[in-house]
């Protein structure tokens, strides 16, 4: 009888809403083979908790009651100069506030090169992406295998980016392959953080949120931007006078605070997040 009772647990785990972990890739992850670092968890940091020297990627599903459920799926990508991962106010609380709104969030714990030093290296940023880019692509494949199993639509499938996360977000929104990019994209705080790739054709919705006092990702986010511009797409731009960089979910007392609501209003529009309101009689 003990042994159905815990048969029965298991199988309720997912309907509950209990965060449940894959990996992405069968074996080693490809190109990091050698890699020999330790995966770590800091607590405390000024950014809260990070994970630095990731060597195996995995995708944490947080999803919402099934009456409650959208069929959206998000995938979620933190910041970390790609030397950390900001993985509860960049990921995990993005994830929590998401599936209490009845989307099916995924935070991606990306591959990081390894952190040598105390702050951030100068790194080539192309080089150091494109391992967690090819995770990111590899996260889209993953959470569309498993629709069904957790209940979204395998057209209903989005990945939101914070700093070099918005840069592995860039990767899989331009990658060559058109239906293998997610079918909306978000970038809050960064972009392309290296050589500006072309812009292909055929790109689903954007939205892109920064602040102008923003030091470390304002000029490449506006780069982003115009080149987006230039190849004649609209993407959602949302620029607040205040917030700096790496706002996440952070309470500041800025107009950046509520980058989540205008997130979920554009998601709304985009008809990924249940219908909008009715708009106000004149």
């Amino acid at each position: 009888m003990w042994r159905m009772l815990m048969v029965a647990l298991i199988l309720l785990v997912p309907l509950c809403g209990y965060p449940q972990t894959v990996t992405l890739w069968p074996g080693k992850a490809p190109g990091s083979e050698q890699w020999t670092q330790k995966e770590k968890v800091e607590q405390g940091t000024p950014i809260g908790t990070v994970i630095i020297n990731v060597v195996t990627p995995t995708l944490t599903a947080y999803l919402p009651e099934p009456g409650k459920a959208t069929g959206t799926g998000i995938i979620i990508a933190p910041g970390g100069a790609f030397v950390a991962l900001a993985i509860d106010h960049e990921g995990n609380e993005v994830a929590r506030w998401l599936q209490s709104r009845g989307i099916a969030a995924f935070v991606l714990k990306y591959r990081t090169v390894e952190k040598r030093q105390e702050g951030i290296p100068d790194l080539d940023m192309d080089e150091a992406g494109k391992y967690g880019i090819a995770d990111g692509i590899q996260a889209i494949k993953i959470v569309r295998q498993h629709a069904a199993e957790w209940g979204v639509s395998p057209d209903k499938i989005g990945m939101l980016g914070f700093s070099a996360g918005a840069m592995v977000t860039s990767g899989a929104l331009l990658q060559p392959d058109a239906a293998a990019r997610p079918n909306v994209a978000a970038l809050i705080y960064g972009s392309p953080f290296g050589v500006m790739p072309a812009i292909p054709a055929r790109l689903p919705p954007v939205f892109m949120a920064w602040a102008q006092d923003d030091p470390v990702a304002a000029d490449a986010v506006v780069k982003f931007y115009a080149a987006l511009k230039a190849a004649r797409y609209k993407p959602e731009a949302h620029i607040y006078s205040a917030g700096g960089h790496g706002f996440g979910m952070r309470k500041q007392g800025t107009s950046s605070d509520h980058w989540m609501d205008d997130f979920y209003n554009w998601l709304q529009v985009q008809g990924m997040a249940g219908k909008p309101p009715a708009p106000h009689a004149p």
